[in-house]
C-alpha cells in the first residue's frame, strides 16, 4: 500500500470511495511481495500494480465493483493447465488478492496511518481477510507499539492480533496470520493479513571514500536509509556525500556504540566498513560483533588485509563464532574493478543472503526462481457453505 499511499489519501480526503487490491500471500514464482497493491478510483485512475500485468484486468474489474458497492473479498490467481493464458499468472506463481472498497466511512483510522507512515513511525494495519463471518471481512486495527486504533469486531480478537502485529512490525515483517475466530492461536476461521510500515532498514558504511559513495547511492536506491560515518571530518562532507540521510563525523566504534545504545540498530541492520585501516576497523567490528544480531557486516579489504584483521580480531577476544559472522573480502565475486562496480557485488551479496540466493547463474539453476514455500492453504469454510 506504500506505493499508492499519496493517491489513496487524495481521493480519502476528497470523500471518494476507491478500489483497492492488496497482495495478501504468495507462492511458488509470484512477481509480487505481499503488500504490493493496485488502486482504482471512481474515475477509472489506476495506480501501482499486483502482478506486473497478468491479472491487472481481473482485478480492475472487481475493485470498479467494490466502488459500486460489492462486499470486500479474497481472489486466488494461479495457473493450470487449463488456462495457463485466461486470468493467471504464466510465470507459474500463485497469489492471493483482497480487494476491498477504501473510503472515510470504511476506514476512518487510515489519516493516521499515513501519518505515521510520512513521519516513519512505525505502524501495522491487520485487516480481515477471511473470516466464518463474512460480517468482519474487511474490518481493519491499526497497531502502533503503544495503542490500536479501530477493530476486528471483537475485544479478545483485537488484543490477540495486536500482540502478535507488534511482534511483526518489530522486525519489519508482513504475512497472513492464521487464527481462530477471535484470534486464537490454536483456531482457524479467521486470516488477518498484516501489513508493516516499520521505518526504513539501515546502511551503515564506515569510510567516506569513493566506494563509500557509489554503496550510499545504490543502498538509497534499494530502500535502505544510509549513514556514512568516518572519522576524517576532511572526507566526509556533502558535497561528497550529497544523497546520504546521515552524515557523521565521529569514530566509528564510538558512533556505533552510541547507537547500539539508543536501540537503533536491529536485525535489519546492514554495517559495511570500508575504512581499509586497523585502527578504524577492527574496534568498530568488534563493537558490531559484540552487540545486536545485524543482518550483514562485511569488511572490505584485500586477502592480506583480511588476515591481519582476523588476527587483531582475535587478539581482541572475539571468539571463532563472533569472527565468522564477517563477510571479508566484502561482496560477490564479479570480478568487479570501479567503485560502481564493487557497490554492485556487495549490494547483490547482501540480497542474496536477504533472501537465501546461491549468487549463481539463475540459467544453471531449477525449480522455481524465487525459491520454494509452503503450499497454499484452503480456502476458510464459510457458515452455511
Amino acid at each position: 500500500m506504500r506505493d499508492v499511499l499519496d493517491a489513496l489519501m487524495a481521493a480519502w480526503r476528497a470523500g471518494d470511495t476507491v478500489g483497492l487490491g492488496t497482495v495478501v500471500r504468495t507462492f511458488k514464482s509470484a512477481p509480487q511481495d505481499p503488500g504490493a497493491a493496485m488502486l482504482v478510483t471512481a474515475s477509472g485512475t489506476v495506480t501501482g500494480s499486483v502482478s506486473g500485468g497478468c491479472v491487472e484486468g481481473a482485478v480492475y474489474e472487481l475493485a470498479t465493483n467494490a466502488i459500486g458497492g460489492a462486499p470486500a473479498g479474497l481472489q486466488r490467481y494461479g495457473i493450470s493447465d487449463d488456462d495457463a493464458f485466461a486470468v493467471g499468472l504464466t510465470c507459474g506463481g500463485i497469489l492471493d488478492v483482497f480487494v476491498e472498497p477504501v473510503s472515510r466511512e470504511s476506514f476512518p483510522e487510515l489519516e493516521e496511518v499515513a501519518a505515521d507512515v510520512a513521519a516513519g513511525r512505525p505502524v501495522a494495519v491487520a485487516t480481515v481477510i477471511e473470516h466464518v463471518d463474512p460480517a468482519r471481512v474487511g474490518r481493519h486495527l491499526v497497531v502502533r507499539p503503544s495503542e490500536v486504533l479501530g477493530s476486528l469486531g471483537s475485544a479478545d480478537a483485537d488484543e490477540r492480533v495486536a500482540f502478535d502485529a507488534r511482534g511483526l512490525l518489530a522486525g519489519g515483517a508482513t504475512e497472513t496470520l492464521v487464527r481462530g475466530p477471535d484470534g486464537e492461536r490454536m483456531g482457524d476461521g479467521m486470516r488477518v493479513f498484516v501489513h508493516s510500515f516499520a521505518p526504513a532498514p539501515r546502511l551503515i558504511v564506515f569510510g567516506a571514500i569513493d566506494f563509500a559513495s557509489a554503496l550510499a547511492r545504490l543502498g538509497g536506491f534499494l530502500g535502505y536509509r544510509v549513514t556514512v560515518c568516518d572519522a576524517r571530518a576532511v572526507f566526509a562532507t556533502p558535497a561528497r556525500f550529497p544523497e546520504v540521510d546521515d552524515l557523521v563525523v565521529s569514530w566509528p566504534d564510538r558512533y556505533l556504540g552510541d547507537e547500539i545504545s539508543a536501540g537503533r540498530i536491529d536485525e535489519r541492520t546492514v554495517i559495511c566498513i570500508l575504512t581499509h585501516d586497523p585502527k578504524f576497523d577492527v574496534p568498530v567490528l568488534a563493537a558490531a560483533l559484540r552487540g545486536p544480531r545485524v543482518a550483514y557486516i562485511g569488511a572490505m579489504g584485500s586477502r592480506r588485509t583480511h588476515d591481519d584483521r582476523m588476527r587483531r580480531l582475535r587478539e581482541a577476544g572475539l571468539s571463532h563464532d563472533e569472527i565468522a559472522r564477517v563477510h571479508s573480502p566484502i561482496g560477490l565475486d564479479l570480478g568487479a574493478r570501479t567503485p560502481e562496480e564493487t557497490a554492485v557485488s556487495i549490494a547483490a551479496h547482501i540480497i542474496s543472503l536477504r533472501w537465501g540466493g546461491s549468487g549463481g547463474e539463475l540459467s544453471g539453476r531449477s525449480g522455481p526462481i524465487h525459491g520454494s514455500v509452503q503450499p497454499p492453504p484452503d480456502p476458510i469454510p464459510l457458515v452455511g457453505g
